[in-house]
């Protein structure tokens, strides 16, 4: 008697090593148990998704989310948004309009929260405190964070806070104990506030933002972090770096026996310096938007595997904190965990800049082996969760502002042209999106508790 499974996938399946055209998933559990091609009869099972036509790929992993810097989002809506967008998993910043999550306290009230709410499965990020943090390091990391996230700029003194560089040696030093990594915010906070300063009288040219947080303050941020990884050992991550200099001086740290690993974002991908006069505050993000030349060198290192993943730097701002006639007036930042995947697609893949291989080592595989997941998120494997997004090649589409689900209710994508659209996404085997519909329910999501090894 063979045997019969919840849910089987039918579809052009994307491994690490390539696709595996016309084939099958079969799901138990929760969990893949079978990939395959198969025979005549096909897989018996309660639920079969036919996607013929269509790539099955593993479930992004967002590894650069804020649900909570703006309380009109939190776990449910943020999730909706992760799973209209095949991002299965989130991981969480630290940074919430509450508070920093940097006690154990803190951290296992969130976790409560997100698993109450949440329609995707998540990971937690946490912080350490400005003042005295040390002693949470070791708790936080054993209560299964995926890592620490700290800033070198003073974005907020109460959420999200400049830790200075003599903290960050001591606190590097403790981290590297645990097996976690740590990832910064790379901003140089005296150059960037000289240059706010500079720049403030010509607030009302949306060009200003760039001009007042220009390369260096950027590269300066990212040399020291990357000096203080290698004289402790940490394993260091650098956040939403923005032009091609800061990942070739990453490659030089690890080619001394530095741990360091780099990422960019959907914005830095696709938008530029000159979409601001248009986009506005809506363009205004930290670090914040750079030239053409370096959106196209940007695609060639992610083309050559030099770029560790690509994430969506999630901050849902309501309009009215993206209204203001003087752009340093604003908040920084933009909705997009529900445009990573499909526009990394039709951008990179569906244009050729990228190979499907390269999406699912960036969007899916190294964000997970980072921030711990690995051990069963990140690829379509045997025993793996069973965590897919489904895209169908041959669907153009417009994206339109008003049919996205995040509580801001804008995107600096609208109008954009896309290739290839997300029909299915199954969280460990239960599907929480399919055909332009949120399925899933609150309280599916569950909480993913890293493993790191020191």
């Amino acid at each position: 008697m063979s045997k019969s499974y919840d849910l089987v996938v039918f579809g052009n399946i994307v491994l690490p090593e390539g696709v595996l055209y016309d084939s099958a998933i079969g799901i138990k559990d929760g969990r893949i148990e079978t990939i395959g091609r198969i025979g005549e009869n096909g897989l018996p099972a309660a639920k079969v998704i036919r996607a013929e036509g269509s790539f099955v790929l593993p479930g992004a992993v967002d590894a650069h989310v804020h649900c909570y810097s703006s309380v009109d989002e939190g776990f449910h809506t943020a999730s909706k948004s992760a799973a209209a967008g095949g991002v299965t998993t989130i991981i969480e910043m630290p940074y919430d309009a509450t508070g920093m999550i940097c006690t154990l306290e803190a951290f296992e009230q969130k976790r409560v929260l997100l698993e109450q709410q949440s329609i995707v499965d998540m990971a937690m990020l946490v912080t350490i405190h400005k003042q005295d943090g040390y002693e949470h390091i070791r708790e936080l990391a054993q209560a299964g964070a995926c890592g620490f996230k700290v800033s070198m700029f003073n974005t907020d003194s109460f959420r999200f806070p400049r830790i200075d560089d003599g903290q960050l040696l001591d606190s590097f030093a403790v981290i590297a104990e645990t097996g976690c990594p740590v990832g910064v915010h790379a901003e140089n906070d005296e150059i960037v506030h000289r240059y706010i300063d500079k720049y403030k009288s010509e607030g009302n040219n949306p060009r200003a933002h760039g001009w007042s947080r220009p390369k260096v303050s950027e590269s300066v941020a990212a040399l020291t972090a990357m000096e203080l990884a290698y004289e402790t050992g940490v394993k260091l991550h650098l956040y939403h770096c923005t032009y091609p200099r800061i990942f070739q001086l990453a490659d030089y740290f690890r080619s001394l026996g530095a741990k360091i690993t780099a990422e960019t974002c959907t914005h830095y991908l696709t938008l530029s310096e000159d979409d601001m006069p248009r986009l506005k505050a809506k363009g205004k993000i930290n670090p914040p938007l750079r030239t053409e030349q370096d959106k196209d060198g940007l695609w060639e290192l992610a083309r050559k595997g030099a770029i560790d993943m690509i994430t969506s730097d999630h901050a849902p701002w309501l309009t009215d904190r993206k209204s203001d006639a003087d752009i340093f007036k604003n908040a920084s930042g933009a909705p997009g965990v529900e445009h990573l995947l499909p526009i990394i697609y039709s951008e990179g893949v569906a244009k050729g800049k990228l190979a499907l291989t390269d999406l699912v080592r960036m969007l899916c595989q190294r964000p997970a082996e980072v921030f711990g997941l690995g051990h069963r998120k990140g690829r379509l494997s045997e025993g793996y969760d069973a965590d897919i997004a489904i895209i169908d090649p041959s669907v153009s589409w417009i994206m339109d502002e008003r049919e996205l689900h995040s509580s801001a209710g804008w995107s600096a994508y609208n109008g954009m042209s896309m290739q290839g659209k997300v029909s299915h996404t199954i969280v460990r085997g239960k599907l929480v999106y399919e055909a332009g519909a949120i399925v899933g329910k609150a309280g599916h999501g569950k909480f993913v508790r890293a493993e790191h090894s020191v």
